[in-house]
């Protein structure tokens, strides 16, 4: 361990090997019923749930999906926004044997129907919203589901039936075919009978989770994400912050969305392991996350950088008490120095970095309790991750400190691999059993990791991972459109947004912006959707011919630095 320099920077009394439970994702849950059977586990619209519960409606989740079918082997989509529907489902399907594969409503229809198809997911639970439901009963005919178990939001609040005319009257609500392919939540959990244990209990490497994360090239790829992983992570975050956290007395806002491994790791399980409070959002709202923290005085609160600024610059953020947050994370990208000390001086409450992905079940670094920030730095490996830097050249070399190379980790919350990609699986695997990143980064001389660059055309908008080629590819179905390339443009809200430089065949008319937008409606997510458009007479070449994206990167820089925005 003398080649680790970040054990050197770990708090006093805090170890680097991982106490690692290796148990089935479900027994966290079961755990922590035990221990505090009677404590709030879900804060929901009014409505308080108990640990003791939950654990009986997942129990009651896990005998319904086991009428329909689900056992090892089968997958279960989960098409949901932040309410109990998803956590109940979530703890269901493991305990019946199936795997959870998360579906986000940001997705094009025809996102949603290659991860059906590559998933071979069979059911799906969704809720019957007009946001939600819709885009799954189309996909009935279209695709290999079977069954569609649908919920309501009303049916987990505190006052179901005005909730539901609140939702029915303002139009968000579905009309949901009543059919042989169709169950209801309240049907799923009617299966109240014990249900019998699993004949054979998940091990550390049975799939618990296929997330899905995109390429720089063709369609998205499911990340396998085992038990193991998830308990490894959620371990790793105990010990982490250790010294931060009591647990069966924290209480959460959770706002980020729960199709997001951070969320999922960070928010639920991390969670409910420690016996929090969740206090459920269904979408980030500056004034209800304001008044949340005040009135519930919640002390732990995970988010993006984006939800940070819209906090900072919301003029009601004055009137509220946000005294009673003790730990505040940011993940999914770069933090900004000023935001960070603005948050900080504003709640007294110092806002932490780290770093992970989909393939890392979302943990890789984090920065300790007490430990003064530095800049750039996105902080030291958690308990039981080796991180190295190796050569840009695609060596399996180690960079000595302060040089560049790509980030490369190893650990117990590293994935098994791609769902039925094992060429992916290779490509991204360095020959000693490191998964490289594709982030450029440098550690320096006491283990601290600095992430200045990416080897994989990608843009990070408000925390989700967004590849160009995906928006160029449907550009290119534009009867006008010639060649385009697509980059990440700085957005002081947003951290970056795609922007297109597009060729126009000859003859062609241009179009706007809007009509760009509303031809690109159907074909990408709402994430991926371009925020600028620039026509040119020709695009920047490589010498061999190839459309390169540095000349256009280098021209935003140039214009940011004229303008003092850089």
């Amino acid at each position: 361990m003398s080649n680790y320099p970040w054990i050197a920077s770990y708090p006093e009394g805090m170890a680097w090997e991982l106490n690692h439970s290796h148990q089935p994702v479900y027994q966290m849950l079961a755990d922590s019923a035990r221990h505090w059977p009677d404590r709030t586990a879900l804060a929901f619209m009014g409505r308080n749930i108990s640990y003791a519960e939950l654990k009986r409606l997942t129990e009651c989740a896990a005998a319904g999906f086991r009428r329909l079918g689900v056992k090892p082997g089968v997958h279960v989509g989960l098409f949901l926004p932040n309410t109990p529907h998803y956590i109940i489902s979530f703890f269901g399907v493991l305990q019946a044997g199936g795997t959870v594969v998360n579906y986000s409503p940001l997705d094009a229809a025809r996102t949603l129907e290659h991860k059906i198809a590559d998933s071979q997911t069979e059911v799906m639970v969704t809720l019957d919203l007009a946001t939600l439901y819709p885009q799954m009963a189309a996909l009935l005919d279209t695709t290999r589901l079977s069954t569609l178990v649908v919920g309501s939001m009303a049916e987990m609040t505190a006052d179901p039936e005005a909730v539901h005319d609140q939702l029915s009257g303002s139009g968000q609500m579905a009309q949901v075919a009543v059919d042989d392919r169709h169950r209801t939540f309240a049907w799923l959990l009617s299966h109240n009978e014990p249900m019998e244990e699993p004949t054979t209990e998940p091990g550390a490497e049975s799939v618990a989770v296929l997330q899905y994360t995109g390429g720089t090239t063709g369609a998205p790829k499911g990340a396998m994400l085992t038990h193991g992983n998830l308990t490894a992570a959620c371990d790793q975050l105990v010990q982490a912050l250790s010294t931060t956290l009591t647990p069966g007395e924290e209480r959460v806002l959770a706002v980020l969305p729960p199709f997001h491994i951070y969320a999922i790791t960070v928010n639920m399980l991390f969670g409910l392991r420690q016996g929090a409070a969740l206090h459920l959002h269904p979408r980030f709202d500056p004034v209800a996350a304001l008044r949340e923290i005040s009135n519930s005085r919640i002390t732990v609160f995970p988010a993006v950088p984006t939800m940070f600024t819209a906090l900072l610059n919301h003029p009601a953020t004055a009137d509220h008490d946000l005294s009673s947050l003790k730990m505040c994370n940011s993940g999914g990208a770069p933090l900004p120095l000023e935001i960070q000390q603005h948050f900080q001086r504003l709640s007294g409450c110092r806002v932490k970095e780290g770093w992970g992905m989909t393939e890392t079940t979302a943990t890789g670094t984090f920065t300790p309790q007490g430990a003064e920030p530095r800049a750039g730095s996105c902080g030291i490996p958690v308990p039981g991750v080796r991180l190295k830097i190796a050569p840009l050249d695609g060596s399996d070399g180690e960079m000595p400190p302060g040089e560049r190379g790509e980030l490369c980790i190893a650990g117990p919350n590293v994935m098994r691999g791609y769902w039925n990609r094992p060429d992916a699986t290779a490509e991204a695997m360095t020959e000693d059993g490191y998964f490289r990143t594709g982030d450029v980064a440098h550690m320096d001389a006491d283990g601290y990791v600095y992430i200045v660059d990416r080897t994989k055309d990608m843009i990070i908008c408000s925390g989700y991972n967004v590849y160009p080629r995906n928006i160029e590819e449907a550009i290119y179905e534009h009867p006008a459109v010639e060649e385009v390339s697509v980059i990440g443009v700085p957005d002081d809200y947003r951290g970056q947004s795609p922007k297109a430089y597009i060729k126009l065949r000859q003859d062609a008319e241009p179009f706007t912006l809007e009509e760009l937008q509303a031809f690109l409606r159907s074909r990408i997510g709402k994430h991926e959707m371009v925020h600028a458009l620039e026509f040119r007479d020709a695009l920047p070449r490589t010498p061999v011919g190839k459309l390169s994206k540095k000349e256009l990167y280098e021209e935003v820089r140039a214009a940011a630095a004229a303008t003092g925005t850089s």
